[in-house]
Formats: structure tokens, C-alpha cells, sequence
């Protein structure tokens, strides 16, 4: 019911998340699954999350409210930590802190413990980067060679990263095959819909560029769906027939 997918290019990070969070012929809802967390001048996060709602809206309260540090400081928050190291640090363990007190019931309830996180973001003094959590709290980190991470229901949406995206895509073409790569998962998958959040973060100004919500019937989005439809039809009637067989 979900796909996300963050991407750290030379210029800056692109987070990006579709709201649906029930889907069938007569029940669809939508939430916000896109969080921005910022200090202008110090730090600006963007978080994406996927999996049970329930699970990671405990998640986003612990780390807004803040959990004892390891490191020695009394309590540490989203907005106190020191590096986004530590910030995944901070998810990590606040996802297994809602896995200790909930994990538990929801498995007596038949319930899976279910959420996938993509942390992104720069804090000043540090390096701007991409990071992807797991239910059980561990997490890895995005690199130069495949500069992209993908939550929810990635397959459909992944094509186009792996063939167009690389660490020197510009920022505002990366948002472009951003949305190709959602525009793909939302053709092929009920479960992920309009409204679309997009976040954009330049490298080293610590400010988002883009904080926009994506409706339907938006003219840009709808015409970007137009023009792939039509490239993809013109791509493959310009390729050869198979020469196996007859024609």
C-alpha cells in the first residue's frame, strides 16, 4: 500500500511517497507518509515510511519526543542529533522500542511488525546522505554506484532508476524520473495512489527547495504521464520485428 524512494545525486537529495494506505473498489484512504523535519541553516531530514501506519506513527512520535542516548547525553531527539549517522541510529532504536512495547500484541493479534524507513538528509558540519531502515531496527546506506532507495512496492518503479539515474543527475531531473518511476508503480499497482508528497533538499544548504503535494488532475503530472505513455509506445515500434519465425 505503499512505494517511496528517496535519491541522493551530486546536488542534493529527491524524497518522494504516495498517501494511499487502503485500497479497494469501495475503500481507499490516504495519509502522509512523507515527513519533513527542519532547522533552517542547521539541519533539513526527509522521512519516508512504509509498513503498518500504526507502527510508524509510534516511530516519528519516539524520535520527535526523544529516546535516552547511548552516547552519554540525557535524551536525544530528531532535531538534537548531532549527524545523520546518528539520526538513523536514533530511528533504529526507536523502531525496536515500539517492537519491545508493541511487537508482542500485534503478533497475538495476527499482526506482523511491519515498517520500512528512508531517513534522508543534510546536517550542517556533515555530508548529506540516504539511509534505509528495516523492521529490525538495522539499516544501510546509499551510495555513489546506485544512488537511490526504494520502500513499499518498488518493482514497478525501479526499471527507470536503474537505467537513467546516476550519482551526476542534476536535481531537478532526478524529481523527473522520480516521478516517472511513481507514475509506473501507480499504473501497475492498486495499492499506491495520488496524492503524491515530494520533497527536495539542495546539498549544503540545510533548507528544502520543494515541499509539494501532488494532486490529481495536476497539468504537469498528468502531462509527464501523457509523454512517457507516448515515448514508450514510439521506443518500442522503433525497434526491429523478432526475426524468428514469420511475420
Amino acid at each position: 500500500m505503499t512505494y517511496c524512494a528517496g535519491l541522493l545525486v551530486r546536488e542534493g537529495l529527491v524524497m518522494i511517497a504516495d498517501t494511499r494506505t487502503n485500497a479497494g473498489l469501495d475503500n481507499i484512504s490516504t495519509f502522509r507518509k512523507l515527513t519533513q523535519i527542519e532547522v533552517p541553516g542547521e539541519r533539513s531530514l526527509a522521512i519516508a515510511t512504509a509498513g503498518n501506519l500504526s507502527i510508524s506513527q509510534s516511530v516519528l512520535s519516539l524520535i520527535a519526543e526523544g529516546l535516552p542516548s547511548e552516547h552519554g547525553e540525557a535524551v536525544e531527539t530528531i532535531k538534537t542529533v548531532p549527524t545523520m549517522f546518528r539520526a538513523a541510529q536514533l530511528l533504529g532504536r526507536a523502531i525496536r522500542e515500539v517492537h519491545r512495547t508493541d511487537g508482542k500484541d500485534l503478533e497475538e493479534s495476527g499482526l506482523k511488525f511491519d515498517v520500512s524507513i528512508l531517513l534522508g538528509g543534510q546536517i550542517k558540519g556533515g555530508p548529506a546522505r540516504l539511509f534505509m531502515l528495516y523492521a529490525a531496527g538495522n539499516f544501510i546506506e546509499c551510495g555513489i554506484e546506485t544512488p537511490y532507495l526504494q520502500i513499499g512496492e518498488h518493482k514497478y518503479g525501479k526499471p527507470i532508476l536503474d537505467r537513467a539515474v546516476n550519482f551526476e543527475t542534476t536535481l531537478p531531473v532526478a524529481l523527473k524520473l522520480a516521478l516517472i518511476s511513481m507514475d509506473s508503480t501507480i499504473r501497475s499497482n492498486l495499492g499506491v495512489g495520488l496524492p503524491i508528497d515530494i520533497v527536495t533538499i539542495p546539498r549544503d544548504t540545510q533548507k528544502a527547495s520543494i515541499v509539494h503535494r501532488i494532486e490529481a488532475g495536476e497539468p504537469y503530472f498528468h502531462d509527464l504521464r501523457e509523454r512517457w505513455s507516448a515515448a514508450l509506445r514510439a521506443a518500442h515500434s522503433s525497434i526491429p520485428l523478432p526475426p524468428y519465425g514469420p511475420r
